[in-house]
């Protein structure tokens, strides 16, 4: 399969995955995220749709990198494996923050979350730069959500 059509699939597929977030957290926006206790720092509810989208479309693009230029083997196995988990913890903190108000395991979530697009970075990296870099803006992201997800778990308990 060409880089070009690799490149597509990961790209819509992980901002599908993502988008479906959207669902879930339009509903609470208004009502309950509205009336929380907001820490320093939080950015306008507008900022995180379209930064969303964008570091989807590098999280699809270090996928399809990576699964296109590095050999099979079991260091591309295991770096997928971290890959995929980092990806479902992600689309599980949404319904758990947004959709059931759980501060507390959110913030759970986030953080095994951050360590294992950490560890996917690294490993990505080792077999190719580009897609580990690619990375590198998401794990800041994640750690910068970390923060705020810690601020409202502590100011709204």
């Amino acid at each position: 399969m060409k880089l070009w059509l690799k490149v597509l699939i990961c790209v819509f597929v992980i901002n599908l995955l993502g988008g479906l977030g959207a669902i879930v957290t339009t509903a609470s926006l208004q009502d309950w995220y509205a009336g929380l206790k907001k820490p320093p720092g939080v950015p306008p509810n507008w900022v995180f749709g379209p930064v969303w989208t964008i570091l989807y479309a590098m999280i699809g693009l270090s996928l399809a990198l990576f699964w296109h230029r590095v050999e099979p083997g079991p260091e591309k196995r295991t770096a997928l494996i971290w890959f995929f988990v980092q990806m479902i913890l992600n689309l599980l903190w949404t319904p758990v923050y947004f959709g059931a108000h759980r501060l507390g395991a959110a913030l759970v979530i986030i953080i095994a979350m951050l360590v294992t697009i950490v560890v996917t970075l690294v490993l990505f990296r080792r077999q190719d730069r580009l897609a580990g870099r690619l990375l590198i803006p998401y794990a800041i992201w994640v750690g910068y959500a970390s923060y705020l997800n810690a601020g409202y778990w502590i100011l709204n308990r």
